[in-house]
């Protein structure tokens, strides 16, 4: 049966909820999974992730690869695919996976399927849908390489729930040479926040070009502070300078699947409606009653934003 090998993210000791979807999605081929997780001390990481019901967790512990640099990181893990013959390997469609599972398919000369939103499973074969053309069609494609990559949009797998046993936990030692890597770890630029990483939020609340500046996004702020959300932003507004771009939430941005997304100021634009239409449920607030936004949107607020959210600020304040 297929042997599914799940490249689990952390960050500063905790585990990321990405990582459980791709969990949820090895269980649509069956035939078990494991994991592995990589870094500097990470033994803490893994007996969280020991939880999930995986055959077995695998740590690649050491000083090489306490700073992410893929060519340490993917050199390692090819050693344990071939060591334990995995037929698939599996990664969350973030930043880190994006660069990760290129360069390991590469060494295997495999396919790979990039943001995988279903799988289906027929006899022998394994099929992949992937979304194309900004989410407009989707492709159904079988992997035909004895090994198998894939990267897993979250957003489209529920999280993986613990399972009541714990796995076993094995330390792999893979052979790696940091003075062989042809990149040096100079330092990692962390944006800090006190408010939920976007992607992992329960509550985003984005604005576009309506918000008209930086101004506009103070008074996002504020409503995000009251409902412990994250900020993002349309790409128009990312463009123009108003927030940082790590805030975007599109095609060419985040994808995000919270239980609220509230658009303020935003058109919706296919490329924004690409990153956040898997939201549990969306919220529009827009001047513009023909803007696309609301025909994806569960509820829909026809008004200026610069007079609804304070509205919202006040009745929020004054229901606590």
């Amino acid at each position: 049966m297929a042997k599914t090998l799940i490249i689990a993210e952390h960050s500063k000791g905790q585990i990321k909820k990405a990582t459980l979807s791709s969990i949820t999605a090895a269980t649509k081929i069956g035939g078990g999974y494991s994991l592995v997780v990589v870094g500097k001390d990470v033994r803490a990481v893994a007996d969280l992730y020991a939880k999930y019901g995986a055959e077995k967790v695998f740590t690649i512990d050491g000083d090489a690869f306490k700073n992410y640099i893929a060519e340490n990181y993917a050199e390692a893990i090819a050693q344990l695919i071939k060591a334990n013959n995995f037929e698939f390997v599996f990664g969350s469609a973030t930043a880190f996976t994006k660069d990760l599972l290129p360069r390991l398919a590469a060494k295997f000369d495999a396919g790979m399927a990039s943001e995988v939103l279903a799988i289906e499973v027929s006899g022998s074969d394994v099929v992949f849908a992937r979304p194309m053309w900004a989410g407009n069609a989707v492709a159904h494609i079988k992997i035909t390489s004895p090994v198998k990559f894939a990267t897993i949009r979250a957003t489209e797998f529920d999280h993986a729930k613990e399972a009541g046993a714990t796995s076993p936990v094995e330390a792999f030692a893979a052979s790696v040479d940091p003075a062989k890597a042809k990149v040096e770890y100079i330092e990692f630029a962390e944006t800090k926040s006190e408010r939920p990483e976007l992607t992992e939020a329960r509550v985003v609340i984005s604005g576009g070009r309506g918000t008209k500046g930086p101004e506009g996004f103070k008074m996002l702020e504020e409503l995000a502070d009251l409902l412990n959300a994250a900020i993002g932003a349309s790409r128009a507004a990312v463009d123009s300078g108003w927030v940082p771009n790590d805030l975007q939430v599109g095609q060419t941005g985040k994808i995000v699947a919270p239980e609220l997304y509230i658009a303020c100021g935003i058109s919706g634009a296919i490329q924004h409606l690409a990153g956040m239409k898997g939201s549990k449920v969306i919220v529009a607030i827009n001047k513009d009653e023909e803007a696309p936004i609301f025909q994806v949107a569960d509820y829909g607020l026809v008004a200026d934003m610069f007079k609804a959210v304070p509205e919202i600020i006040t009745a929020i304040k004054s229901s606590r």
